[in-house]
């Protein structure tokens, strides 16, 4: 089942970063289609958020999208290479966003393989956003589509991930937002190897 709008547009991000994981992202591009099961996400909880695009209110070209009803894709670029699949969260003038960092292939593995120049798969195919983005075929041409389809949407297929094979931690890479660079709003699915690997910051 293809996730409502509604799945969306609830009022704790976080909750619904928890949510995601087992969901399955599915794209569809020129004909092919590829999907993959969500390992990891982060949550980031917009103006009073110090991690977020979206802090003290900041709209930019790039971030009003952010803005939207929840249930469309935010997807900007990082150092100019890595394209960063995100999906927008709560209501309208409300910019809450979950990034998705990582996800399990299902479907079309051969084209995610051609698309990263990889031979054999292995888990560095897509985990971390940038290569799980660039393996579906995902860029920032796709930043405000809705997430309902046809390029791309968001499935329940009833997979379960039980809450003790949930791991919470701080975010990767936001060293930047001080005390709230500690907010464990990172999530992932315990022992599974499509996981990425950067360091967040320890409790001093």
């Amino acid at each position: 089942m293809t996730l409502p709008d509604s799945f969306y547009q609830r009022s704790d991000v976080v909750q619904i970063a928890r949510e995601l994981l087992g969901k399955v992202i599915i794209t569809e591009k020129a004909g092919i289609t590829t999907s993959a099961m969500i390992t990891e996400t982060e949550a980031y909880a917009g103006v009073t958020d110090k991690a977020s695009h979206a802090w003290r209110g900041r709209r930019t070209q790039r971030t009003e999208v952010m803005y939207a009803a929840g249930g469309v894709a935010y997807v900007y670029l990082c150092y100019g290479i890595h394209h960063l699949f995100n999906v927008v969260t709560y209501k309208e003038d409300i910019p809450h966003a979950i990034l998705i960092r990582a996800a399990s292939p299902l479907e079309g593995t051969d084209i995610m393989l051609e698309r990263r120049r990889h031979e054999r798969l292995t888990p560095s195919l897509t985990a971390g956003p940038g290569s799980m983005s660039m393996a579906l075929g995902i860029h920032t041409n796709d930043s405000g589509i809705w997430l309902q389809g046809p390029e791309i949407r968001l499935e329940d297929r009833r997979i379960i991930i039980p809450e003790h094979e949930i791991v919470a931690t701080p975010r990767i890479g936001v060293a930047y937002a001080g005390e709230d660079a500690y907010l464990p709003y990172r999530f992932y699915v315990k022992g599974n190897p499509y996981v990425s690997k950067g360091k967040y910051l320890q409790q001093p």
